[in-house]
């Protein structure tokens, strides 16, 4: 199968976390390319605190031309689950410290649980934690998820055979996270300091994963954006792009009906090589575009993105945004006269995505680079993270299906492996969550924004009194974790005192236990 016909196949199923859809390479290759597709006070700070503390700041970290933090490497074994004579090999795992605000050796640690990126990048976008840890007097650390950055188990060949590859699991990751949050304890001698765990979309499920597997090492977890249902049957498969669809839709009907119609637009006018070439001028591509897959994807992936990212401030996260960016693109469509064409309506709304900052001259439509190093995203996606999206004739979207069987085939095409679609409920749970979790699981925090795709997969209302969903109507992919600025709204400050708040309990209780012995 030609790799643009295995990419389109997969992209309508698998826009997975973090955001950004991977086509698998052929076996051969195994290399996945990508697809531009965070003395203190013994009590909660209140609404007041949070601003006084966010008006000190522009919003960023303290400092972006200092890293507030050091890098340290962890010699952490290869595979912790069997005893074959490849197990013990040892490979270096990236964290990253900041001892800043630590009251030692009684302070908490705050970990973070690394996803599908470079750790570092992820460490300078959740200033979350770098703003609460003066509160808690916590010791920060952020620990990279093996074959992402520099925590690639093979060096650069890390992705070059299925051999290599089988090693890239949840499991193992969250096996890698619990050696090293223990080994540290121990060389630090606190072995006896509580542990909470922080995670954003991957991240957030593998803390909320991590607490119910590792209860031992972690007392609590604050799972941001985390699509822990968004498997088998559980949550309905469309709601991913219906998200996006309403988001827009809220915005501007008239928005949302010219996104909805120029899929149907492009396919015409790219139907042959004249119409590719005058397409690609329009989109300002570096390139010709062979194909009219790539501007789809293009325009697509900025729809998605700027639904996900749909702050109420500014932000730079995957791309230099505006506040509220949707409600931007949808100005920009609505301020075309009538009659315009849908195809420039649709171009100069994603160009808010694309060139915010007007700085660019062209774009790269096909290919592109990998900046925050995804590349291992294809092949969970082709393994275990079997996520069905579908889209619907309601969505803005061209409609398609999901089909394990398809699916399974494009990854074997691709990777030489099947899927196991159902591993991960057997692994970790989902069905009947509220019920399974209330015999028991604890000390969890769900958050989810209803701007956000992802929240169709998450846990939106409480299990119990120490297992509780904090949702916000209006918030976007993990905004939470982002740092506080001066111009968070209320609901956002809100937000982030109930978590401050929660997160004081569990060490209170924490600290109450050890007491007793």
């Amino acid at each position: 199968m030609a790799a643009s016909s295995l990419l389109a196949a997969i992209l309508a199923l698998q826009l997975l976390l973090l955001l950004v859809a991977f086509t698998p390479a052929p076996a051969a290759a195994a290399s996945p390319s990508k697809r531009p597709i965070h003395q203190p006070p013994s009590f909660p700070a209140g609404i007041s605190t949070l601003r006084r503390r966010a008006a000190s700041s522009s919003g960023r970290l303290a400092t972006e031309a200092v890293k507030p933090f050091t890098a340290h490497y962890f010699p952490q074994e290869l595979d912790h689950f069997t005893f074959t004579p490849n197990s013990s090999r040892v490979f270096s795992q990236k964290y990253l410290l900041n001892d800043t605000f630590w009251r030692k050796p009684t302070g908490p640690l705050f970990v973070y649980m690394g996803g599908e990126a470079d750790i570092e990048w992820l460490a300078t976008t959740t200033g979350f934690m770098f703003d609460i840890a003066p509160e808690f007097g916590a010791l920060i650390v952020f620990i990279e998820h093996r074959f992402y950055g520099e925590s690639k188990p093979f060096g650069n060949d890390s992705y070059k055979s299925v051999d290599m590859l089988g090693y890239l699991t949840s499991t193992q990751a969250l096996a890698d996270f619990a050696i090293l949050i223990t080994s540290l304890k121990q060389n630090m001698s606190i072995v006896d300091a509580p542990v909470v765990v922080f995670g954003g979309s991957y991240g957030g499920m593998l803390a909320s994963w991590f607490r119910l597997k590792y209860p031992h090492v972690a007392i609590g977890a604050l799972a941001s954006s985390a699509p822990i249902l968004h498997f088998d049957d559980i949550t309905p498969w469309s709601s991913f792009h219906d998200t996006v669809s309403q988001d827009f839709k809220s915005e501007s009907l008239n928005c949302f009906s010219v996104i909805k119609a120029v899929w149907d637009v492009l396919d015409n006018r790219g139907s042959n090589d004249t119409g590719l070439l005058e397409l690609s001028k329009t989109f300002r591509a570096c390139k010709t575009v062979q194909f009219i897959y790539p501007l789809s994807s293009w325009l697509q992936t900025a729809f998605i993105h700027t639904a996900m990212m749909d702050y109420p401030t500014p932000a730079n996260f995957l791309m230099n945004l505006p506040a509220y960016p949707v409600k931007e693109m949808c100005k920009i469509i609505d301020s075309f006269p009538a009659g315009a064409d849908v195809i420039d309506k649709a171009f100069a709304a994603a160009s808010v995505y694309y060139n915010y900052t007007g700085d660019q001259k062209c774009f790269q439509v096909e290919g592109g680079d990998d900046p925050h190093g995804f590349k291992g995203w294809g092949w969970q996606a082709c393994t275990e993270m079997v996520m069905p999206m579908t889209v619907s004739n309601e969505s803005m979207f061209r409609p398609s299906s999901f089909s394990y069987e398809k699916m399974s085939e494009n990854c074997l095409a691709g990777y030489g492996v099947r899927p196991r679609m159902h591993w991960i409920t057997s692994e970790y749970g989902g069905h009947k969550i509220d019920k399974v979790l209330k015999r028991f699981g604890s000390n969890i925090i769900f958050s989810n924004g209803m701007r956000d795709p992802w929240s169709g997969g998450g846990v939106l209302k409480n299990i119990s009194s120490s297992i509780i969903a904090l949702v916000t109507e209006k918030g976007a992919h993990h905004l939470d974790l982002r740092s506080a600025t001066k111009d968070d709204p209320d609901w956002v400050v809100e937000q982030r005192r109930q978590e401050v708040e929660i997160i004081h309990g569990w060490i209170d209780q924490y600290n109450k236990d050890t007491a007793q012995g």
